[in-house]
């Protein structure tokens, strides 16, 4: 996010009453919540999502692609957008579009409809998100700059475990369309806040192009990406199909280097900034990271109430101690990334999370949480807590000071990218395994669905294991430095 890790030359206009610093914080907070409430709350949701709009089994995972791919895709425009216009109109933007992206969502009739919505729903996020972070970088000065990023940080990590929890009552007591609709009320009382109490600020120096064509076009050609791998289960990969598809991504994602390298001001990412080991390495990291750890959530949510048959409020409380785990995870790394330095950390936090994968490939028919979930998914849930500071430290180390926000935001973006396309591959080797266990014959439903997620998970594993060497990319910084 470009404005993450740093206070961009802002300018006050409008009115020149100054709100308490707490509702705006209480603005910034409560957005980001929403924004990342939207992940978990929705994954808990997916069976009965399923049912409901007759997804196919490779079509579900477009319900969490479809607003990731667009989140990504337009993130980094995001947060520019909000440092040259203006953090409350951006603000305020963000905030109706995923407000009524959700409204559509929850009405949605077909899985065109839901899909289309949460790709909206992606695009408010992406806007929305990055304001947040304006908001206080704006606001705040010094150590109580310090202490309200620990507030915002602390209240998007609790968005993952209310998420679970949630989604869960939500889906079992009324319907998996309340998910989206518990946005709405939220985003209404917000956004009257954010008008009556948010005052304009802009980087008024700043070049005010907008790299939006870098943004179309990477989003465009990853979901071309994605939708060519996930379409390998009719088509084969050799097809002509397949291969028209495969040849539009590359045109697209061809078309966005090009931007990239010929856009001379702005351009959504500065492919210089690659030159640093420290920005390549931490990136090759993140992005294979992400393709592992998006798959947890959403095969667990599957095989907890596909396979065990867990209703959805059962399988949201199974997702708590996970998200704990995260949460310990980082306040861990926040003090051992000092003390082993950035490398050693990146290291350690790869190789516990692909430990925690090729466990969790233990999962039976017949399994027990506490027995093939529980230890797994919390090993793994950790390693991704442990992996965040070090990976951000490395991000940022290699660019100069000013430059380290939309380092911060390629990473995240990386992440995203990563999560995206990895689900696509790893859902893609599921339902291949699956449907071969079931052709064989003599296995259940149950027996195969396991069989695909175990096979899955072991090249979860496996990508982990490729992470872990890419952490040699990163030079070794010195503890001192980590600050």
């Amino acid at each position: 996010m470009d404005t993450a890790l740093r206070s961009p030359i802002g300018e006050e206009v409008g009115s020149s009453r100054r709100s308490p610093d707490w509702i705006l914080l209480a603005l910034a907070c409560v957005a980001q919540f929403m924004v990342v409430l939207d992940v978990s709350i929705v994954n808990v949701a997916l069976p009965s999502i399923s049912r409901d709009l007759h997804y196919s089994a490779s079509g579900l995972q477009w319900v969490v692609n479809a607003y990731v791919l667009t989140f990504a895709g337009f993130l980094l425009l995001g947060g520019r957008a909000a440092d040259l216009f203006g953090r409350r109109k951006i603000f305020l933007l963000g905030l109706v579009i995923f407000s009524a992206a959700s409204l559509l969502g929850g009405l949605a009739h077909t899985s065109v409809e839901l899909t289309a919505a949460r790709a909206a729903q992606g695009i408010g996020g992406a806007i929305l998100s990055p304001a947040t972070l304006t908001i206080i970088v704006t606001t705040f000065r010094g150590t109580t700059l310090a202490r309200a990023l620990g507030i915002w940080s602390s209240v998007a990590g609790a968005g993952g475990a209310t998420g679970a929890i949630l989604g869960g009552v939500l889906t079992s007591e009324l319907s998996w369309r309340w998910v989206l609709f518990v946005n709405v009320p939220i985003g209404i009382v917000t956004t009257i806040a954010g008008i009556k109490y948010l005052s304009e600020a802009r980087d008024t120096n700043a070049d005010r192009s907008l790299d939006v064509w870098g943004a179309i076009t990477v989003t465009l050609g990853l979901g071309a990406l994605v939708f060519a791998i996930v379409n390998t289960d009719t088509y084969a990969w050799g097809s002509s199909r397949t291969l028209e598809t495969l040849g539009v991504a590359a045109v697209l994602l061809g078309a966005f280097a090009v931007i990239q390298i010929t856009k001379r001001s702005n351009p959504l990412v500065p492919f210089r900034l690659f030159k640093s080991r420290h920005v390549t390495g931490s990136n090759l990291v993140m992005v294979l990271i992400g393709a592992a750890f998006f798959s947890v959530w959403y095969f667990l949510s599957l095989y907890l109430q596909d396979v065990l048959g867990y209703d959805a409020l059962k399988a949201g409380i199974c997702f708590v101690p996970l998200t704990v785990s995260i949460v310990v995870g980082a306040q861990a790394s926040s003090r051992l990334v000092h003390r082993l330095g950035v490398r050693t950390l990146v290291v350690v936090g790869t190789v516990i999370a692909a430990g925690g994968f090729f466990w969790l490939s233990g999962i039976e028919a017949n399994g027990n949480y506490f027995v093939h979930v529980f230890g797994p998914g919390c090993a793994i849930s950790l390693a991704l807590g442990l992996l965040f500071t070090p990976l951000a430290h490395a991000a940022t180390s290699g660019v100069a000071h000013f430059e380290a926000g939309l380092a911060s935001g390629v990473l995240n973006t990386s992440r995203q990218v990563g999560g995206s396309v990895g689900l696509a591959a790893l859902a893609t080797i599921a339902i291949s395994r699956t449907r071969s266990v079931l052709v064989a014959g003599h296995s259940t439903q149950a027996v195969a669905l396991s069989a695909g997620y175990s096979t899955a998970f072991k090249v979860a594993a496996v990508m982990c294991l490729v992470a872990t060497l890419f952490a040699f990319v990163v030079p070794r910084i010195a503890e001192t430095s980590v600050e």
